[in-house]
């Protein structure tokens, strides 16, 4: 959503403050934007707005009003999105990579800790006697950063002469609500950890994705121009990835 300026913005720095709009929590964040912006993130439905300066808290509320029904649909969605039971990391536990899921098959023993798709349908888990919960999850999550990282490279060679930028750097880690961002100014790009569990087409899609916000900062009408240009089908991934599991929050 987007309202268009009527002053010029003469602050800096990013004002964070909570307000209650007909029974629902509202996150305000004031920057030195242009326009007004209204997102609803995964995975309970949390609602943000990022406003300028100018835009006072009755006009953040009219704002949030006048796209009620649309915050209300978008956080009924996410309530009925599956999700993925609690993760204890333990033998016959589905466990998910490259969208396919996977028996998991824990082997305590002597030796480094290891993962390995031992077939089409068991992810092998190698850990010492009496490791515990937490330490098991990092040893996958370890196992998951390295696949993802290891397909970087040719992802980024792939769609940098598609999209026509170059990009510096993209790193890895676990986010709650993006799947990906990027800093515009360093050309650096994030990758959520959990991409290494969806199918490819998600992963080449989020990529994409970012690499197109560096020639397009805000998700508009040129933005959508460029992805239907450079990835025709994009709204089919974005689809099928919003659909895929969501992991448990601990």
């Amino acid at each position: 959503m987007r309202f268009l300026r009527s002053l010029k913005p003469n602050k800096a720095v990013i004002e964070r403050r909570c307000l209650e709009v007909n029974g629902i929590a509202v996150e305000v964040l004031r920057k030195n934007i242009k326009n007004l912006h209204l997102s609803v993130y995964p995975p309970d439905g949390r609602v943000r707005v990022s406003a300028p300066h100018y835009f006072d808290d009755a006009a953040v509320r009219l704002a949030v009003i006048t796209r009620l029904d649309w915050i209300r649909r978008h956080q009924a969605a996410l309530q009925q999105q599956s999700r993925q039971s609690p993760r204890e990391f333990v033998t016959g536990e589905s466990h998910y990579f490259a969208g396919h899921r996977y028996r998991l098959d824990v082997i305590e023993g002597a030796g480094s800790p290891s993962v390995r798709l031992r077939d089409n349908q068991t992810m092998e888990l190698r850990i010492r006697p009496n490791t515990e919960r937490d330490k098991r999850e990092a040893i996958l999550h370890g196992w998951y950063r390295q696949q993802l990282r290891a397909q970087l490279p040719a992802l980024v060679a792939h769609w940098e002469p598609i999209v026509g930028v170059t990009v510096n750097e993209v790193r890895i880690k676990r986010m709650k609500t993006r799947w990906g961002s990027c800093n515009i100014n360093a050309k650096r790009i994030w990758l959520n950890l959990e991409l290494a569990k969806k199918p490819s087409s998600c992963l080449h899609y989020v990529l994409a994705h970012e690499m197109v916000h560096l020639l397009e900062r805000r998700h508009n009408r040129r933005f959508r121009a460029l992805m239907d240009r450079f990835m025709p089908q994009w709204r089919l991934h974005r689809d099928e990835l919003n659909r895929a599991p969501l992991p448990h929050e601990n």
